[in-house]
């Protein structure tokens, strides 16, 4: 069953088409690497995804429902890392996720205990009762994640979850998402190659706008003419080159 559908997916900014025509899909419990140059396209689809912003043209659906014709039954089955983590600063951990949990309606009943879990999937228990604004890129990272898996949606949009990360905390969060797979169905925005061949078992390559390449991850090389022992980076290179 494919959780996102994306048919024929258009949007113009003006005179400015920031992507055009895309066509893919991404089945249950998939984690699809979602990979471009600054400027292909790739933020516009997922703000597209997330209800943030309508497309020119064609559908997406989440979960089986429209974005567009039914924005609040789409949201409700996902979970979304922006780029900048979505934080309060003068607010701990715990409370933020606290807030987080009843802006999403979870019930109250079992508020605590969903808080509780998602901290400790995402190794913030130990900093709960920090204020966000004195914790470091790494923990204000995972508290982020820990966001977008609080109600458990099937569907997890992380754009860039690693960035500026050191080697360690980059590790700790590749296994994280790693772990998702099958539980939830992941879209992962990021520059760095390797986190995605470590990581995902799909990759879509967006350039300018379009799609340069949809494939498995073992099948892209063969697929593009290149030599099947060549890296994702020397495939990615080939495809945006233009």
């Amino acid at each position: 069953m494919a959780m996102i559908e994306v048919q024929h997916l258009t949007k113009r900014y003006r005179d400015r088409v920031a992507i055009d025509n895309l066509t893919f899909s991404v089945e249950e419990g998939e984690i699809l690497g979602f990979l471009g140059p600054n400027g292909a396209g790739k933020s516009t689809t997922m703000k597209i995804l997330t209800g943030f912003i309508p497309p020119s043209e064609g559908v997406a659906r989440v979960g089986g429902f429209d974005v567009s014709q039914h924005p609040l039954e789409a949201k409700r089955h996902i979970g979304y890392l922006p780029e900048t983590p979505p934080l309060y600063p003068e607010m701990t951990v715990r409370g933020y996720l606290r807030f987080v949990a009843a802006l999403k309606r979870l019930p109250p009943r079992g508020l605590r205990d969903e808080v509780e879990r998602v901290a400790a999937l995402t190794g913030v228990t130990h900093v709960a009762e920090r204020l966000l604004q004195n914790l470091s890129k790494g923990y204000k990272q995972r508290v982020g994640i820990a966001q977008a898996l609080l109600g458990s949606p099937p569907v997890i949009i992380l754009d860039e979850p690693t960035e500026g990360l050191d080697p360690t905390q980059r590790a700790e969060v590749r296994a994280l998402i790693k772990g998702l797979a099958g539980k939830h169905t992941v879209i992962l925005s990021t520059h760095i190659l390797p986190e995605v061949t470590m990581t995902c078992e799909k990759v879509l390559i967006l350039n300018q706008g379009r799609i340069a390449a949809y494939d498995d991850l073992r099948k892209l090389a063969g697929t593009q003419g290149t030599a099947e022992s060549a890296s994702l980076e020397e495939v990615f290179i080939k495809l945006t080159a233009a």
